[in-house]
């Protein structure tokens, strides 16, 4: 099984897959990459963005109606404003998170690019980015689209998911491992 049917079978993955197919048959992949970028940082900035996607207190009319209020507002592209209502009338904008994610690994994918889903515990600036995607690149020997994700629960370092590798070089990982050797 390829990674793209491993995607396909979630629910957020059939929703990305179909973003995919329909931005790839209008030539719209970058215009949708980019809103839904501005989407993922809205979700991680916004309490009340977050909140209008996990609340089951908010109705489908309501949800609809404020989603089409935030796209104009961000300005996103009229295929991610019309996915955004689609999640939204389906009662599913609990997964827009995974479903950007599952987006971008197929946009990488069809750019011939590995993706690395990387966690620090503060976000990176672009001159690290580039040094993690320039050291990724000569390690696997390919070009390395990188997933940025801020999780302060690991202390420090990185943690690094590519395909099924994990490099897991966190502080909380290593403070683990030395507690449990030093208990014998």
């Amino acid at each position: 099984m390829d990674s793209s049917s491993g995607i396909q079978a979630s629910l957020a993955g059939r929703y990305a897959t179909a973003l995919f197919e329909l931005a790839r048959e209008e030539r719209k992949l970058d215009a949708v990459a980019t809103s839904l970028a501005a989407l993922k940082t809205a979700l991680a900035e916004s309490q009340d963005f977050a909140a209008l996607t996990t609340s089951p207190l908010i109705g489908r009319g309501e949800a609809t109606k404020a989603v089409a209020a935030a796209a104009t507002a961000m300005k996103l592209d009229p295929l991610t404003a019309n996915f955004l209502g689609v999640l939204a009338q389906n009662r599913r904008l609990g997964q827009l998170g995974p479903a950007i994610r599952a987006f971008n690994l197929l946009a990488a994918q069809h750019r011939g690019e590995t993706t690395a889903e990387v966690t620090s515990a503060h976000p990176l600036d672009d001159d690290q980015v580039a040094a993690l995607k320039a050291n990724l690149k000569s390690r696997l020997g390919r070009d390395v689209a990188v997933d940025l994700n801020v999780d302060p629960a690991i202390l420090g370092g990185l943690v690094v998911k590519v395909g099924s590798q994990m490099i897991d070089s966190s502080i909380r990982t290593k403070l683990n491992t030395l507690a449990h050797a030093m208990k014998g």
